[in-house]
């Protein structure tokens, strides 16, 4: 028999109003979900920007630069390193950058990556995975490296030239690295450094470690046959063009992904990049103007040279003073190339140094006078640059400067011997080096017009 049941037996109950305390914690957490949603989707972004300058942006800027019988082999030593840096930065490297370990070098606790998941990295970028920071910092161990090949375009062994760039990654790069940007790094200006040295984007680390590092290559392996008798004219000033111009569009996230997040700082430091080269490129070219025609090659010549001096800066300064730190390196870069090579002889063949050292070396002491809290909150009360009543900073700056120079000076000198002596020799002989090294070194050509 069925029984009445009371109606309260099939009332819902309703559900609980949450607390406001309660609403307020789900409302941070969903704030704090999206805000690493959309760091992350710009970290990554930035990531690919990056990996763009290597290749297609610098293959083709110093691809169209060298003599047609050496495209394939220049831009080809761009696109080994996309693949050997990267094998390097995963089983040491990373680690060697960013592991605790001393002032001068990190510990082996990433070594293989280990540990290197989804959780953040507070002391680094507490809003995105450990993974993407990373892969992001793995873009500039591929992309620096590469910058010196500009110095020993058309006369290098491909052998040689991959036993240098793996011994210079870890006995130059990795120990910068973590001296300017690694917990406890000597040079860390935000994490401990006894020398504070401001370095946003890779000034020190990466524009005056590699150019230094080109003059000692130029240098010690002398002039290419024939240089300063036969015309040594670019081939292709287009593939420069094109190469300068995804350059320039790629260092947008060299920089502005330096900020982290995708915050005012990026805001901050995406117009402070694009603010120097503009300014650079027109500092080179009026230099041009006033002895001769104003030239493709000088205009993005100008552009990457103002892209090197801002990098240093451009998380530090605002748009005025980008300006002036990207018109005068245009202006002292151009002298560089044009009047100081000249001046002492020695063959860079691509201005790797006059651009990428002397750039990096100006704008790493400019940082130093224009760096203000005004744009970067994690500078200190009472720290800044010159503009901000701190002028010991320029002495910080030359230090982190000076240290750069010698490691890059030493380093290479010692790596550039051990090459010679493991490789036969690091330069192609003179045969080889009539033939070209697409031909020699690779057995292509990259112009096949009969066909």
């Amino acid at each position: 028999m069925l029984c009445a049941m009371p109606w309260a037996a099939y009332a819902q109950t309703p559900a609980a109003t949450p607390s406001l305390e309660e609403q307020v914690k789900a409302a941070q957490a969903a704030a704090a979900a999206a805000q690493t949603a959309g760091d992350n989707a710009w970290m990554l972004a930035s990531c690919a920007l990056v990996l763009l300058m290597t290749g297609p942006g610098l293959a083709l800027f110093y691809g169209g630069l060298v003599r047609k019988k050496n495209v394939l082999g220049t831009m080809m030593q761009s696109f080994t390193l996309m693949g050997l840096a990267t094998v390097l930065w995963y089983a040491v490297g990373y680690s060697l950058s960013f592991g605790e370990g001393s002032p001068f070098i990190g510990d082996l606790r990433y070594l293989m990556l280990e540990g290197v998941g989804a959780d953040p990295m507070p002391d680094y970028a507490a809003t995105i995975p450990h993974q993407t920071w990373m892969v992001f910092q793995l873009m500039f161990a591929i992309i620096t490296p590469a910058l010196i090949t500009g110095a020993f375009a058309e006369r290098m062994k491909f052998g040689a030239m991959c036993l240098f760039v793996t011994l210079w990654s870890l006995l130059v790069y990795y120990p910068m690295a973590h001296m300017v940007w690694g917990k406890g790094g000597m040079l860390n200006a935000f994490l401990g450094g006894s020398i504070p040295c401001y370095d946003f984007a890779g000034g020190t680390v990466v524009h005056i470690t590699s150019g230094v590092s080109a003059l000692i290559c130029a240098i010690y392996m002398g002039k290419r046959k024939g240089f300063g008798v036969e015309p040594m004219k670019p081939h292709s000033l287009v593939l420069s063009f094109i190469g300068a111009c995804l350059l320039w569009f790629g260092w947008f996230g060299f920089n502005a992904g330096s900020a982290l997040s995708a915050g005012a700082l990026a805001s901050s430091a995406f117009v402070a990049t694009h603010f120097g080269a503009a300014a650079a490129a027109i500092g080179w070219v009026l230099m041009e103007w006033f002895t001769a025609k104003p030239s493709v090659l000088g205009g993005i010549s100008g552009a990457v040279a103002g892209l090197v001096a801002i990098t240093p800066a451009s998380g530090f300064v605002k748009p005025g003073p980008a300006l002036l730190i990207g018109f005068v390196a245009g202006i002292v870069c151009y002298f560089m190339v044009v009047r100081v090579k000249a001046m002492f002889g020695y063959d860079d063949s691509l201005d790797a140094f006059g651009v990428h050292g002397a750039g990096g070396t100006l704008g790493a002491l400019l940082t130093g006078v224009f760096a203000t809290r005004a744009v970067n909150g994690a500078i200190g009360e009472g720290k800044g640059g010159l503009v901000d009543g701190n002028g010991g900073q320029i002495l910080n700056q030359l230090i982190g400067v000076a240290i750069a120079w010698a490691i890059a000076i030493v380093g290479t000198l010692i790596i550039l011997k051990v090459c010679d002596l493991v490789c036969g020799g690091v330069r192609v002989s003179p045969d080889d080096e009539d033939k070209g090294l697409d031909v020699t070194q690779h057995g292509e050509e990259g112009y096949n017009l009969e066909a």
